[in-house]
């Protein structure tokens, strides 16, 4: 005899909503509960001036670290 399948594809995708939601719940309320933290000034994203001579390429401190992890 065969046994009748119940239709257990509907349970899990609906246990991972709600854990779902219930993730997005708790960090929502995590970001909320933190007014310390602040969003960066737009002074810190401003680039520095382009060269006088033409080309965009400067070796700022982000290109120097980068440098120094490439080496082998």
């Amino acid at each position: 005899m065969k046994k009748e399948q119940t239709n257990s594809q509907a349970t899990p995708s609906r246990r991972g909503f709600f854990m779902g939601a219930a993730a997005t719940g708790a960090a929502v309320a995590a970001v909320t509960a933190m007014p310390g933290l602040s969003t960066p000034s737009a002074e810190l994203n401003k680039l520095p001036p382009a060269p006088e001579n033409g080309g965009g390429y400067s070796l700022s401190e982000h290109v120097k670290r980068y440098y120094q992890t490439a080496r082998v």
